[in-house]
């Protein structure tokens, strides 16, 4: 009965999942009727967050957490107090790559007025689009992008960064190298100039506390690419589960 609670409540945090198991460790038994439970665990595949943003793999393993147990009894899990998890969140690079036409990104791509663009632009905004990421080794990326300037449409946009941690909830594109390959020499000069203000623009895009789960604090220690996915390591404050306050 409480793990079910429990996959309930947790499930009401995604828009979308694939699957989601909970186990829940309580021992002596007789003390959850106290609310009080030593841990428990969530392992989740395919999971969406906020209609837009695919996470490959979430998981997390809470310190000790007490919770009213009558919430049980209806179904839900209440918590008496916050509790933290360390958590793991796996992304894969097509799905980073979907979330480039998520809402909340797009408004960050559109109309985009920084002095560096508007200089070449007759002063108007100017917005990027058809942005590709690939994962690279030692937590490097490749992106490339387009723009249309008033005398030069499908200006390419072309760089490697390296990916951090900053304030353990902003993603950061550090080291911005424009990448000339392929790019021919008449709309070189003008593709690199563009390309380092993009890369200000991404270095303003990421930032967890723009997409927290209701309830649900993230914070990331440190992240890794391997191969075709990105892995972020950090913890979970659980304040409430949706609807259970």
């Amino acid at each position: 009965m409480l793990n079910a609670a429990a996959t309930q409540s947790i499930r009401h945090l995604f828009s979308q999942s694939e699957s989601i198991e909970v186990a829940v460790r309580c021992y002596p038994s007789s003390k959850l009727l106290q609310g009080s439970i030593d841990n428990f665990k969530m392992n989740g595949r395919g999971l969406v967050i906020r209609r837009q943003f695919e996470v490959e793999e979430m998981s997390f393993e809470t310190d000790a957490v007490s919770i009213d147990f009558g919430s049980v009894l209806s179904g839900q899990l209440r918590l008496k107090q916050p509790t933290q998890a360390v958590a793991q969140v796996v992304l894969s690079e097509d799905g980073i790559n979907r979330a480039f036409q998520a809402d909340l990104v797009q408004k960050k791509l559109h109309q985009v007025d920084l002095e560096e663009l508007t200089n070449l632009s007759g002063g108007e905004p100017v917005s990027f689009r058809d942005i590709q990421l690939r994962l690279l080794p030692d937590n490097q990326v490749s992106i490339a992008a387009k723009t249309d300037l008033p005398n030069q449409s499908d200006v390419p946009i072309q760089l490697t960064a390296t990916l951090a941690v900053e304030k353990r909830r902003r993603i950061a594109f550090q080291n911005p190298k424009f990448n000339p390959e392929g790019i021919s020499d008449s709309v070189r000069g003008l593709s690199e100039v563009v390309t380092q203000a993009f890369a200000q623009v991404l270095n303003n895009m990421v930032d967890l506390d723009r997409f927290d789960l209701d309830g649900v604090l993230l914070r990331i220690n440190r992240l890794e690419t391997q191969g075709k996915s990105l892995i972020f390591s950090g913890y979970a404050q659980i304040e409430h589960f949706p609807g259970v306050k």
